[in-house]
């Protein structure tokens, strides 16, 4: 193998305060599946996620006061899932009662974006040829 074919994935990895509301969210709301997970109590403390070729992973903090003292989780983190079509999914997300503000174009792509239950930002964007600051609502009529 050589040095420039070393790396092949980066993966989010987010602490989060409640991981049953998490997998909620992330299973039940946004389509992610349990690839794997790590059980020491009986019940899920970390595990994998994926959904198409994305993969996040998700770790409950077992010491939630102080994971509370430590401010707002999430802040100035961005997950950007590059997609086919993110409008497809904002229609999916919005119909699964998750509160999104309306899509618009950045850099040449439309941006779906919404924060998760502890406050990190996901981005869902696709390529488009829209003129950039486009708003949803001016486009779709």
């Amino acid at each position: 193998m050589s040095p420039s074919s070393n790396i092949r994935l980066a993966v989010p990895f987010f602490m989060v305060r409640d991981m049953e509301a998490s997998l909620k969210f992330y299973v039940e709301k946004l389509g992610f599946t349990i690839t794997n997970q790590w059980t020491p109590r009986g019940k899920i403390e970390w595990c994998w996620l994926q959904r198409d070729e994305v993969s996040i992973m998700l770790q409950e903090n077992r010491n939630t006061e102080k994971f509370d003292q430590e401010g707002p989780h999430g802040k100035g983190v961005s997950t950007c899932f590059q997609c086919v079509d993110a409008l497809i999914l904002y229609h999916a997300f919005m119909e699964k009662g998750i509160e999104i503000k309306e899509p618009f174009v950045g850099n040449n792509m439309w941006v779906v974006n919404f924060p998760d239950p502890d406050g990190y930002t996901l981005d869902f964007e696709s390529p488009t040829d829209v003129p950039e600051e486009t708003m949803y609502s001016e486009w779709f009529k």
